[in-house]
């Protein structure tokens, strides 16, 4: 507690002495939830703004996505993903919703789970969603056989499309310790901003927005890593490696972004027999994909863009809330409009 009041005690000095307003962005979802548990917003100086970027992984797939997923579900498909999506609704509700109409729909904590109810629905789908952290394992799975759904996708291009769109004055980027555990800190650099990689303890965060206010003073745009303990420059060259044995590099589609060039990741031809696009592609060719859209007055695109807090939206609080959420930034536990509601921001 000690350490932790000495660095809001150099933050305010460096924001006094930097004297202007400051955008600093995390970009993981756990850092969002770390943020808001610990009241990280509440105790900075007035013109140290932190917003929140598109670090949750739910938040930012596609209508589109869910849309495909939840028709597979309902033609016939079992489909097993992780818990938080169950929840997202699209155009044909949501998976939970095609569970209630009698769909074989599970969540699953991992793909190990995944593969054991292949066993018992030998055609059963997973959705696999996620950044560089969670594709490794899906890239495992696919090997061992799991049919496969990908949503995948790599961080740094959205990093990249939020500085080219330039909709919001970035000084500075708190990275993702769960990424750049497997990517290390070297990609970064392209960006040419200030960023600097923390953990996800509150003393990891104030560190890090202590470090990046110190570039800002000083004119400095560069990659430092707070978190040294498990990240490492080179990352984790055998999940990278994992990862490109089995997907390779296209267009990826965000909420709230439409396509990124390079930021997707699909099944390589050589799996194809486990890609649920490909088997799967004459249910799916059905779906006219040009109806998907967010739901009607949610405005979780332009939170994971961070052009808004999450209390800006109308439905905040009132339409939408954990219990009853309209948009996935409501429904995911790393999502902004969840953990601002939850922690009351």
């Amino acid at each position: 507690m000690r350490m932790q009041q000495k660095l809001i005690s150099e933050i305010n000095k460096l924001a006094r002495e930097i004297g202007r307003g400051v955008n600093l962005m995390e970009v993981c979802g756990t850092h969002t939830q770390a943020i808001s548990r610990n009241g990280i917003r509440q105790i900075l100086p007035e013109n140290i703004n932190l917003i929140t970027g598109p670090g949750c992984p739910v938040c930012v797939s596609s209508q589109k996505d869910i849309d495909a997923i939840v028709s597979l579900a309902l033609a016939g498909i079992p489909v097993a993903t992780y818990g938080d999506v169950l929840r997202v609704a699209g155009r044909f509700g949501s998976l939970d919703d095609a569970r209630e109409k009698g769909a074989r729909v599970f969540g699953v904590y991992d793909v190990v789970e995944a593969l054991a109810l292949q066993k018992k629905y030998p055609n059963l789908v997973f959705f696999g969603l996620g950044f560089d952290t969670t594709t490794p394992m899906t890239a495992w799975a696919i090997k061992k056989g799991l049919m496969v759904y990908s949503s995948h996708k790599i961080f740094i291009p959205a990093m990249q499309a939020l500085l080219d769109l330039g909709e919001v004055n970035i000084d500075g980027f708190i990275d993702p310790g769960h990424v750049s555990a497997i990517i290390g800190s070297k990609p970064y650099e392209i960006l040419g901003v200030a960023q600097v990689i923390t953990g996800f303890e509150a003393q990891d965060i104030l560190e890090g927005i202590l470090m990046l206010l110190a570039q800002i003073k000083d004119g400095r745009k560069e990659v430092e890593n707070q978190y040294q303990r498990v990240v490492k420059k080179e990352g984790n060259r055998k999940a990278r490696n994992l990862i490109f044995e089995v997907f390779e590099i296209s267009d990826g589609n965000w909420r709230g972004f439409g396509k990124i060039p390079g930021s997707g990741l699909e099944i390589k031809k050589e799996f194809s027999h486990f890609d649920a696009k490909v088997k799967y592609k004459n249910i799916l060719d059905k779906v006219d994909f040009s109806l998907s859209k967010e739901p009607l007055g949610c405005r979780c695109g332009e939170v994971v863009r961070g052009l808004i807090l999450p209390k800006k939206c109308p439905m905040f609080g009132k339409k939408c809330t954990p219990e009853n959420p309209i948009g996935p930034c409501m429904v995911s536990l790393e999502g902004a409009c969840h953990n601002f509601f939850s922690s009351k921001n």
